[in-house]
């Protein structure tokens, strides 16, 4: 497709964006607001639980029953490595569509998603470790904000998994082209911010002690 085309199904705006990019942006923006009140609330929690498991020491229950550090840091390193490299693969999805590059545009989307997919399998087999080690949504201020946190995180990863799954299943039937190209940036906003969130809580809960 020729670039005049391509412009053709661009609709030109006063600031010179998609009106449906400035509107991912505008609720992008919210979202940092509502992630922001999360991990605000999260600080203000931290280190006051009177009872364990503890995010990073160890804890006596009264029973005499001895509970580790209860964040398994290795594990969450890989699945935050395998979900930046996601973001990786959304680059060289979107370049793929605007190429018109059929191939490698189903390729990286099938990628990002496959790479999301790990990473909530990754935090299904944390959550469920945290509960058979007695750490429940109601055991302390760390389980209700850890949880509360990283589970809104993780409904923001699924519903972007989606989205992506959406977007290689219409690759398949029609094809992705550059008509599509600002379709798939929207997409790749969200995945990107999605990512950029999960640094700042992965870096204030896992790293951070």
């Amino acid at each position: 497709m020729t670039s005049a085309a391509v412009s053709a199904h661009q609709h030109h705006t006063s600031t010179g964006l998609d009106n449906k990019k400035i509107a991912v942006w505008a609720f992008i923006g919210s979202e940092c607001l509502f992630f922001m009140s999360l991990i605000s609330t999260y600080l203000i929690y931290k280190g006051r639980s009177l009872v364990g498991p503890y995010p990073h020491t160890s804890y006596t229950a009264p029973d005499g029953r001895v509970f580790k550090e209860i964040l398994d840091i290795p594990v969450t390193s890989a699945s935050t490595f395998v979900l930046l490299m996601s973001s990786l693969t959304m680059v060289l999805a979107h370049s793929a569509v605007e190429r018109g590059d059929r191939k490698y545009s189903k390729i990286w989307l099938a990628a990002t998603a496959l790479g999301g997919a790990i990473f909530l399998g990754f935090q299904a087999f944390e959550f469920t470790a945290f509960v058979n080690e007695g750490l429940k949504f109601s055991t302390n201020l760390f389980s209700s904000t850890f949880f509360t946190l990283t589970g809104f995180h993780g409904a923001h990863v699924t519903a972007g998994v989606i989205w992506l799954i959406t977007l290689l299943f219409i690759d398949f039937k029609r094809g992705l082209g550059p008509r599509d190209a600002v379709n798939v940036d929207i997409c790749a906003l969200y995945w990107h911010f999605v990512d950029v969130v999960w640094i700042a809580i992965f870096t204030l809960i896992y790293l951070i002690k």
